[in-house]
């Protein structure tokens, strides 16, 4: 198997909620297809963007289709204006001219259809979208798209994608899986981020911008934790569900918690947070993906300030905590449409119990334990989001993921001498976990939580 490629900067991708796989891929795939026709020359008259799969089935509570109208303006979303892309389907249902090169096209809210699971026919993935740009009847340019998680995208008939392209230069580092990323580990006397920094390091065009870059992730968790603390009221959606991540922290400062609590309430009063942002569509970091966004930032932000973490540990931790992902993505994958839940509350949780092991002294084989046994007691879990909303049980999911990653890391450090299952091996057990499980446990609110609020 060829070494893992896979960039830091690429896993940890800034964007809008609520989701990586159902609103930013969809994004950037509908923004790839609009560049496809422009460097084609073709200004289509109307545009049409097929959903299909779980992008169909829970599309509408993670805002899908208002994604997809945002990148068929080119709009990014690390960068796009998060009012003008929440304003899209009364902008254009006022206006549907859209420019477009030299040209217009029409871009109608209702040229995104959600096509019925019932009425799909065999799909490359379960998230797929297919984007067709029309004179008269006539399709004169399609694209098949898949979101396969994380805000990564592929063209349907291509094994690429943006996470499988070749990098500049060979890895200095190369590593394939948890062994041979521990043994490079070990031989330079490091950590795990040590290898896939000195990864980066050869890959950077500039000296630095891994390091800015990671600056600017780390931004992106502090403010969004603040945004979201200082926030009240009920989330979007017609569910109910309202906003507590101040409240949890206010009993947190008061002393309402006790001591024994104290650390680990902080750090779910920071997901709660981020995760309250994430699901009313604020800007978040896919880590590693937008559902399970809260667990990484929470443990990190609250060790970090509680331990005063300087800027080198920080940017360390995270790159331990993103070798864990990318681990995982390729192995296994991080697609709740895909895997379920597993993959990625219970990867995230994996990522934050790694960072921690690793900031609070642990060996890279502690580490390694850490992550496992974080994996091991998520394997199973369900992507089964209530309407289609990533609110309940997901929100909560990732505070219980901010304990289960605290839990691990602390086991690791001390009780587990040896773990009888190795990192790899559970990561293999997730993907075939998440292949034996029904399509209506993986982000298709047919089963599980998502059907069982009528009857409660």
């Amino acid at each position: 198997m060829p070494a893992i490629t896979l960039r830091l900067l690429d896993l940890f991708r800034i964007g809008l909620g609520p989701s990586s796989s159902h609103t930013v891929g969809p994004m950037r795939a509908a923004a790839r297809f609009r560049a496809a026709c422009l460097e084609r020359g073709i200004v289509p008259e109307r545009v049409l963007v097929d959903l299909k799969g779980s992008l169909s089935a829970t599309g509408r509570g993670h805002a899908t289709d208002q994604a997809v109208l945002a990148g068929l303006h080119g709009w990014e979303p690390e960068s796009c204006d998060l009012d003008a892309v929440h304003a899209l389907p009364a902008t254009l249902a006022n206006n549907p001219r859209v420019s477009w090169g030299d040209g217009w096209t029409v871009v109608r809210p209702q040229g995104v259809r959600f096509v019925p699971w019932k009425d799909t026919e065999a799909l490359p993935h379960a998230n797929t979208m297919v984007c067709k740009a029309l004179r008269g009847e006539t399709v004169v340019f399609e694209q098949v798209w898949c979101s396969v998680g994380g805000g990564f995208v592929r063209l349907a008939d291509s094994l690429d994608g943006d996470f499988s392209a070749v990098p500049p230069r060979p890895p200095r580092f190369p590593f394939r899986d948890a062994d041979t990323l521990l043994a490079h580990a070990d031989e330079m006397g490091g950590t795990l981020g040590d290898v896939v920094l000195g990864n980066e390091a050869g890959w950077e065009d500039e000296p630095g911008e891994v390091a800015a870059g990671l600056d600017r992730v780390w931004d992106a968790f502090r403010t969004c934790i603040s945004r979201g603390l200082d926030r009240r009221g009920e989330l979007p959606g017609g569910l109910g569900v309202k906003r507590r991540a101040g409240d949890l922290l206010a009993r947190v400062e008061t002393g309402a918690v006790g001591p024994a609590y104290r650390h680990i309430a902080r750090a779910q009063a920071y997901a709660f947070a981020v995760n309250e942002e994430n699901a009313a569509g604020g800007r978040v970091v896919t880590a590693p993906t937008n559902g399970a966004a809260g667990i990484l930032p929470g443990v990190l932000v609250e060790v970090t300030e509680r331990l005063g973490l300087d800027r080198a540990v920080i940017h360390n931790a995270l790159a331990t905590a993103g070798a864990i992902g990318m681990l995982v993505k390729t192995h296994a994958s991080i697609s709740g449409a895909e895997v379920g839940c597993q993959g990625e509350v219970g990867t995230a949780t994996a990522m934050a119990a790694a960072a921690l092991c690793q900031v609070l002294g642990g060996s890279i084989r502690q580490v390694e334990v850490a992550a496992e046994i974080a994996i091991e007691h998520n394997l199973g879990l369900t992507c089964d989001p209530i309407r289609g909303l990533v609110q309940a049980p997901c929100i909560e999911r990732n505070a219980m993921g901010v304990a289960k990653a605290w839990s691990a890391a602390q086991l690791s450090l001390h009780s587990v001498v040896s773990n009888v299952v190795s990192l790899d091996r559970v990561i293999l057990a997730m993907k075939r976990t998440g292949d034996d499980m029904r399509r209506e446990y993986k982000e298709t609110s047919e089963g599980g939580l998502a059907v069982s609020l009528p009857e409660c």
